[in-house]
């Protein structure tokens, strides 16, 4: 039995008191006022309503020990992008991998594998295998249901995934970037309970009225916090928060769910708004097995210094403290590497782009379509522009920052697909990774045709992972668990990846996360233009385009 003082923030009746918690076997006993010295104050432990464990780039037991330092006991986790990869197989990597830390790790049952018939994959999982999974007692949910035109249209097979959902009792993510009226009242029509791909105020504010949960994103990449914030309070029954796609680096210095309570409260947010979002409505909404601060309750809570600058002391996790004033306090030992890596390396002709012959002169040139990124966005746009040629091919152009990028397959050697891109930033060099959304094949984009085919061999060579540099100079960060992971610690990784960033910002580009902007421009349920594994496509006309735009 273990007492723990200090002032108690009781979020469900909106007060705080100095108090006392008793703990035993796991469980809070007792919770009673008691007066004392103790400034500390002792809330429920924080909740990540949706990530993907793959994109810290670390091991979910690796995760674990970011997570609980920033006072997370418990994320809700989609395990799609290993699955996309490697399958069933792959998901149970990341549930055996998970039981190796206290951490509670909620997977769900990745709804779009692949996420379109429009890519290349490691695997398919098919209503078959989707239903197979949703009968596991260790898979709680359907994850975000990304194929949003297939339940609009009513698509056999998506509609086959949401009825075994049903079947077993198990809610279903959405994801439906700018999905409005008719055909938002069909997708929420369908069972889909929740998105968190809302990036304007008016379309989170239309979801919640029509019955959604809105998880606000703050990641590395996707950032609505800003946008959304002022929702908590108007609609604190509804609102989630989440990071979806956090980098190792933004976890350790930026921080986790606990970053957006500071930041709301610095926007003059209700605190007990901000914990209703940040605890208590993930676990009722997804049922999860985590403390509320309430007798007989696990015992999950956080100590903090003060409720401003929310610095967490300590970490509990089922009673047992598991972050102690900048200690981790559970082992974790290195485990073996899985990958699916079938690629070969390429040469300088697989990526060169003749001009169309009917091309004589400028004036007859057909302008090419262009991806435009946005920093901070998984949406892109598109421009027609003319394109820069160089001896009879189409080249990059970094005095116009209208750069070259590349897809191709990791599971064949197929042919390499060929867009272009604003917005990157590059002066020189490129940067190239098997971190491509969501079939995560190969992504390269650069300055020259020679950088982008030494940074796509590099990855060739690791199996996977990060480069970045110029022809003559790389820098790497092998990704040995699905191209997507790596075994090391989250420091290493964080700090490797931090000089990767540094050293993409010294060849041009201004972008946040170049990376994780990168891994975006292949996704393609994301509006609006953007490059998989076989082509340039258009994703508010939902299939391929030509990227000479007069053809």
């Amino acid at each position: 039995m273990k007492k723990y003082m200090g002032i108690i923030v009781d979020a469900i009746s909106r007060r705080q008191f100095k108090g006392e918690i008793t703990v035993e076997n796991r469980k809070i006993i007792n919770i009673k006022e008691k007066e004392h010295d103790n400034e500390r104050y002792i809330l429920p432990g924080l909740v990540d309503a949706h990530v993907h464990i793959e994109s810290s780039m670390t091991v979910p037991s690796v995760f674990a020990r970011m997570a609980v330092a920033k006072g997370t006991v418990a994320v809700v986790s989609d395990p799609h992008e290993i699955a996309n990869v490697m399958g069933e197989e792959g998901i149970d990597y990341m549930l055996e991998d998970a039981k190796r830390s206290p951490l509670k790790v909620f997977f769900g049952v990745p709804s779009c594998v692949p996420a379109t018939p429009f890519e290349s994959a490691g695997a398919v999982l098919d209503a078959e295998a989707v239903d197979r999974l949703l009968a596991r007692e260790n898979l709680y949910y359907l994850s975000e249901m990304m194929n949003f035109p297939g339940v609009i249209m009513g698509f056999p097979e998506v509609m086959a995934k949401l009825e075994s959902a049903k079947k077993y009792g198990k809610v279903v993510d959405g994801h439906a970037p700018g999905l409005r009226g008719a055909d938002l009242q069909k997708y929420i029509g369908a069972g889909i309970s929740t998105d968190h791909e809302c990036f304007t105020y008016e379309e989170a504010a239309e979801k919640i009225k029509l019955g959604m949960k809105v998880l606000i994103r703050e990641g590395s990449s996707a950032r609505n916090f800003e946008t959304l914030y002022s929702l908590i309070d108007e609609y604190p029954h509804a609102i989630m928060l989440c990071t979806d796609d956090s980098h190792p680096d933004t976890l350790i210095y930026e921080g986790h769910i606990d970053k957006l309570i500071r930041r709301g409260q610095e926007k003059g947010l209700d605190i007990y708004n901000l914990i209703r979002a940040a605890v208590i409505n993930p676990v009722e909404h997804y049922g999860l097995n985590v403390g509320l601060l309430r007798e007989g309750d696990p015992a999950d809570f956080i100590i903090v210094d003060d409720l401003k600058s929310f610095n967490v002391l300590s970490t509990f996790i089922d009673g047992n403290c598991v972050y102690n004033n900048g200690k981790i306090l559970f082992p974790v030992e290195k485990v073996s590497a899985k990958n699916i890596f079938n690629r070969n390396k390429i040469s300088i002709d697989d990526v060169k782009l003749a001009v169309p012959r009917a091309w004589e002169t400028r004036e007859q040139m057909v302008k090419i379509r262009v991806i435009i990124a946005r920093d901070g966005e998984l949406v892109t746009g598109q421009e027609l522009v003319l394109p820069e040629v160089e001896n009879g091919n189409v080249v990059s152009d970094p005095s116009r920052d209208i750069l070259k990028m590349v897809v191709l397959s990791r599971y064949a050697d197929d042919p390499v697909q060929i867009g272009f891109i604003k917005n990157i930033g590059l002066k020189k060099g490129s940067i190239a990774s098997s971190i491509a959304h969501d079939s995560h094949n190969i992504i390269a984009v650069g300055a020259t045709d020679k950088d982008i085919v030494e940074a796509v061999n590099r990855l060739v060579e690791n199996k996977g992972g990060i480069v970045v540099g110029t022809a003559e100079h790389l820098l790497d960060l092998p990704l040995e668990v699905a191209g997507l992971m790596s075994t090391r610690s989250g420091e290493e990784v964080a700090s490797r990846y931090q000089l990767l960033n540094e050293e993409a910002k010294k060849l041009g580009t201004s972008l946040k996360s170049p990376f994780m902007t990168l891994a975006f421009m292949s996704l393609l349920v994301i509006p609006e233009l953007k490059l998989g594994d076989k082509g340039l496509f258009d994703v508010t006309k939902f299939g391929f385009v030509e990227l000479f735009a007069g053809e």
